[in-house]
């Protein structure tokens, strides 16, 4: 080999050793090659700058990504707040380059897939969740699992809940409930439709015996509470209160006379009620809706005073007497006793009356404690009663108290008085005397009236 050649050789092989000791550094510093974002992907961030209207986070790239315009007004304001340089965030990748070369970012989008991801593993493990109501419609409430809005359908509620809802409307139903927290299980996720829904009764061991148990334990005589009627029998109502049913006996259905609770109620009916007994160890609710509304027995007896003469007709006949709903306003009733029905022996009420009978009866008793009303038919015509009969007769013709010039009430009716007090000792014995004593007088009276009538005014 010549000079030259080796001197030629000796040249080239620095150079080659300064091609491999290059490859070895491009090698080693393994960092020049970079991880190009995709798009869809989610990405942990940390946050380079925060400006008006944009984000920079650096995710890896080779340059920082960009969070702004929709993205960034999409960013609840009480989180934009927590945000500050430095802090690490989720990112999902929009775009990898936009036309101006930008790589767009997205925070809610990365929560909200975050999100997606933690309610496919709560289904799968059935992990239970505490979240608030935050709304409802028609169907059910709403919940959300982070940036996501669950549903809670009314049949997925736990069974207190379900038992303790009242109202016809959502708004009556579900508004009250707002704000409150619940414990949820995923029982469904399908993010196509954006579709979550949860369940309390899945979260919740609860059973109907608990329920009642603790009912029992919270509830006192005298409370008032809001229920619904679940079924009826021939005995009463049972109604349900929280999710423990309790009986409305038939004599506390209503005050008026019922024989099956049907007459006033109906299954699915909300009613108001009023706990009257509570037993825990038979586990029993004694409920009254009648003791909820008005008295209609003081206002209906008001009008009436033992004495005064009524009409009535005949509802029923018993072996102990006839009972009569009374001519007036109300449903008041009165028992005619089977020895107030004639002055001769009667064996039962069906030898003198019928029912539907219309009749003229005497009140002998009013009973404020009892309720009840006694009435006679055989004391109409009695000349005990007669005085009182004809003050109200004199009523009834509204003669006052000075009818003419110099006559007053008592001159008016001295003649009726006269033949009352000749007849009254023979009352008893002689009745057709006492109704003739009855025509006489009201010949007076009707006399006394015509002359009032008569008379100018001055």
């Amino acid at each position: 080999m010549s000079d030259n050649a080796e001197s030629l050789q000796a040249n080239e092989q620095p150079q080659e050793e300064d091609i491999q000791h290059m490859g070895d550094l491009l090698d080693a510093e393994g960092g020049l090659t970079f991880d190009f974002p995709k798009a869809g992907e989610i990405r942990d961030g940390i946050i380079a700058s925060i400006s008006e209207g944009q984000i920079l986070v650096s995710v890896g790239a080779k340059s920082e990504g960009l969070i702004a315009g929709k993205e960034y007004e999409a960013i609840p304001s009480d989180i934009l707040s927590t945000l500050v340089a430095g802090k690490a965030i989720p990112v999902y990748v929009v775009t990898p380059e936009d036309s101006n070369g930008n790589l767009i970012l997205s925070f809610i989008r990365a929560v909200e897939e975050q999100s997606w991801l933690d309610a496919e593993a709560l289904m799968q493990s059935g992990e239970a969740f505490e979240s608030t109501i935050v709304g409802y419609n028609k169907g059910g409430l709403l919940v959300p699992l982070s940036t996501i809005r669950g549903f809670i359908p009314a049949s997925q509620l736990a069974l207190s809940r379900r038992l303790a809802i009242t109202g016809e409307t959502p708004e009556a139903k579900y508004k009250e409930l707002i704000g409150e927290k619940v414990k949820v299980a995923v029982i469904e996720v399908d993010r196509e439709r954006h579709r979550l829904i949860l369940s309390e009764r899945a979260a919740s061991n609860e059973t109907r015996d608990q329920i009642r148990d603790m009912i029992l334990d919270e509830l006192q005589e005298g409370e008032v509470k809001v229920g619904r009627v679940t079924s009826l029998a021939d005995f009463g109502a049972f109604v349900s209160i929280g999710g423990a049913d309790g009986l409305v006996h038939l004599s506390e259905v209503s005050w008026e006379h019922l024989t099956h609770p049907s007459q006033a109620l109906k299954v699915g009916d909300e009613v108001k009620v009023k706990v009257i007994s509570i037993d825990k160890e038979r586990r029993r609710i004694g409920l009254s809706i009648r003791q909820l509304q008005g008295d209609p027995w003081t206002n209906q007896v008001a009008a009436l005073k033992v004495g005064q003469l009524v009409e009535a007709e005949i509802t029923r006949l018993t072996n102990f007497g006839a009972f009569a709903k009374l001519d007036m306003p109300g449903d008041l009733e009165g028992l005619i006793h089977i020895s107030e029905l004639s002055e001769r022996r009667v064996k039962h009420p069906k030898e003198v009356l019928k029912v539907g009978d219309k009749i003229t009866l005497r009140v002998i008793k009013i009973d404020d404690e009892s309720r009840r009303i006694g009435l006679s038919m055989r004391r109409v015509d009695s000349a005990a009663y007669a005085d009182q009969d004809w003050k109200s007769l004199a009523a009834d013709y509204d003669i006052g108290s000075e009818a003419t010039s110099g006559e007053t009430m008592a001159t008016i009716l001295g003649d009726a008085a006269a033949i009352v007090a000749e007849t009254s000792e023979a009352a008893e014995a002689a009745p057709a005397e006492v109704e003739a004593a009855k025509e006489a007088a009201e010949e007076v009276v009707e006399e006394a009236a015509e002359k009032t009538a008569e008379k100018p005014a001055e």
